[in-house]
Order: structure tokens, then C-alpha cells, then sequence
């Protein structure tokens, strides 16, 4: 008896919380129309479906998550929802194969994030939820109606309260990444002044813990921070041939990668790119860029072996490249060339 009542208060809260992901789903969509119509479009709905899509797919949505709940819907619901996820993560997978990494806004601006294997992983977490809820819900045909009504409603409202949390949770981190890329508008010409001290900070690395620009420095070394973004082609391409110029520089030069946003997806894309023990360092929220002035990806900042800004920054992977060469010709000399410029020395 105890052990079917443990069974039926299960199948609610799986029920519960599907129909809050779907609802929360709905929701983002809905309040961000535009998003979602890009979105829609780069997963490769033709161009003529794309506004009919983008209203529809929040409506099932909403209706999956509504009818999640009454018993005699639920099988149907869950059903349903293991479909959409099924062509969604096929879709993903498409896309991934060719190379492609568009925006999700699986949630709305709150989960505007480019797609990756986090995607799949979550994505296969959902479906095993899903398909759990239709068999239940199929199993136990009389959940919620087996369980004591105030725990029926206490459940629900608990599941609403952690939706409610979660939204607002995604609202404030797209409010943050709001802020960064509006400081970045207005910070004025990119770079810091060459001779500048190069501004501190802490980040975290793929690998575990966290680093700063002391760690980083060496004595007689330059340091060289290449700003990525692990949906950017060119990015890629340049951290491809990081660990070949890092061996031909080696006396000269360190070099760090810096990333913004998951250090999961950061670590695999590392891995991808065969950087070895370059390290690969995620920030948060641009802090490292927005103290840096960097705007765009992928981007080099060289700092000599005193904590100074050794050259203006590089945008671009050939101007990356070209401040490896120069960091290389010349050694702990002060006299620099930066993007083809002459850089006085640092005072």
C-alpha cells in the first residue's frame, strides 16, 4: 500500500513537472515572438510557414502542458510531448551534422543560447521524462484522483512556485547579458591603451576551480588571452592552430582562451578543437571582455610579462595570428608591432 501510494505521488510530480517545462516553454515563446521566428527559421522551416509555425508550436505547447494534468488527457499529452521532442532533437542533430549552430529559444530570450551536445543531453533527458509520463500515466490511470486532494494541490502549487522561480531566474541572466552587450556599446574606442595595466580577474576553467591574471603571467613570457565563442567558425579555426604556434612560442608565450557562458559546453569544445593544456577559461557575464574592451570574437589581447598591455587588440584570426608572430620575433623586447601598427613602449 505504501509503496503504490510512493508510485502515484511519483507519477504526479513526473506529470507536474513536464507540464512545467512545456508551460514555461510556451510562455518564453510567446513573450518573445521575434525570437522565436528567427529561431524557427534557422531550424529550417520554409520561409513561408515560419509565422504560422511560430504561433502554433507555443499553442501545442501550452495545450501539452494544460493537458498533462487531468488523468484522462495525460496519456495523450505525454504522447504528444514525446513526439515534439523526438522531431526537435532530430532537428538539432541535422543541424549539428552540418555544422550549424543556431540560437534555441526553446524558452524564449531567457534560453537564447546557441545549440550544442547540451542541447541533445537535455533533450534526451525530456524525452526519457516524457515517455516515463506516458507510461505511467497509462499504468496508473487514476493519478491524481488516488492522492489526498490538499497534497494534490500542495504538489501543484509547489510545481508553480519552482516555474515561477526558474523564469525568474533565466529573466535575470537575460537582463545581465542585456547590460554586458549594452556597456559594450558604450565603452568608447575598443582596447585599452597600450602601456595600460591589464585589468584582474578570476575565471573559471573547463578543467575545474578557477584562475587569474597572476597565475597566468610569467616572468619573461608574454601573455596572450584570445577571446572565443564556441558557435564561431572562425574561432575554431584559429584555436585549431593555438597548439602549433603555442609550441613554436613556448619561450616567449602563454596563451589562455577565454569563453563566456557554460563550462561544460566550453570543455567540449575545447576538446573538440584539440587544445590540450591550453587552458580554456569561461566567464559569466563578458566580465573579462567588458574590462578589456573587447567587442567581437575571435579577438587577442597581448599583456607583457609586467601586467601591462602589450599591443592594441587583435580582431580577427589573422590579426590573432599576426600577434603571435610578434610576440614570437620579439621575445621580452618592449618595442612591439601591433595589427601591423608601431606600439611605443610601454612606461
Amino acid at each position: 500500500m505504501v509503496r503504490d501510494m510512493a508510485i502515484d505521488y511519483g507519477v504526479w510530480v513526473a506529470r507536474l513537472g513536464l507540464a512545467v517545462v512545456f508551460g514555461l516553454s510556451a510562455f518564453g515563446k510567446l513573450g518573445d515572438l521575434s525570437g522565436a521566428r528567427k529561431a524557427v527559421g534557422e531550424f529550417g522551416v520554409p520561409l513561408r510557414w515560419v509565422p504560422a509555425v511560430t504561433w502554433v508550436l507555443p499553442m501545442l505547447e501550452a495545450s501539452i502542458a494544460v493537458a498533462l494534468l487531468p488523468r484522462w488527457t495525460a496519456p495523450w499529452a505525454g504522447a504528444l510531448a514525446v513526439l515534439l521532442l523526438m522531431v526537435f532533437t532530430l532537428a538539432v542533430l541535422r543541424l549539428l551534422r552540418q555544422g550549424k549552430r543556431p540560437v534555441c529559444s526553446c524558452f524564449g530570450a531567457v534560453g537564447a543560447t546557441p545549440i550544442g551536445p547540451r542541447t541533445l543531453v537535455r533533450n534526451g533527458l525530456m524525452l526519457a521524462l516524457a515517455a516515463t509520463v506516458t507510461a505511467a500515466s497509462i499504468a496508473r490511470p487514476r493519478v491524481p484522483a488516488a492522492l489526498p486532494v490538499d497534497h494534490t494541490v500542495g504538489l501543484t502549487i509547489l510545481a508553480v512556485l519552482a516555474g515561477y522561480l526558474f523564469w525568474l531566474t533565466g529573466e535575470l541572466l537575460a537582463l545581465r547579458r542585456r547590460l554586458d552587450q549594452q556597456v559594450l556599446s558604450t565603452l568608447g574606442g575598443e582596447g585599452l591603451p597600450v602601456g595600460a595595466v591589464a585589468p584582474e580577474f578570476e575565471l573559471l576553467r573547463t578543467g575545474g576551480g578557477r584562475t587569474d591574471l597572476a597565475e597566468l603571467l610569467s616572468p619573461g613570457r608574454h601573455l596572450l588571452l584570445v577571446f572565443v565563442h564556441p558557435g564561431c567558425e572562425m574561432c575554431a579555426a584559429l584555436a585549431r592552430e593555438l597548439p602549433r604556434w603555442r609550441s613554436r612560442t613556448s619561450e616567449a608565450l602563454t596563451i589562455a582562451v577565454l569563453g563566456n557562458g557554460d563550462v561544460a559546453e566550453h570543455a567540449v569544445w575545447g576538446e573538440r578543437q584539440a587544445l590540450g593544456d591550453i587552458p580554456v577559461l569561461v566567464q559569466q557575464g563578458n566580465e573579462a571582455a567588458l574590462r578589456y574592451r573587447v567587442r567581437g570574437t575571435p579577438s587577442g589581447v597581448l599583456i607583457s610579462a609586467d601586467g601591462r598591455v602589450a599591443a592594441p587588440v587583435a580582431r580577427g584570426a589573422m590579426a590573432v595570428r599576426d600577434l603571435i608572430v610578434q610576440a614570437k620575433r620579439t621575445g621580452l623586447q618592449s618595442n612591439s608591432h601591433g595589427n601591423g601598427q608601431t606600439v611605443p613602449e610601454p612606461r
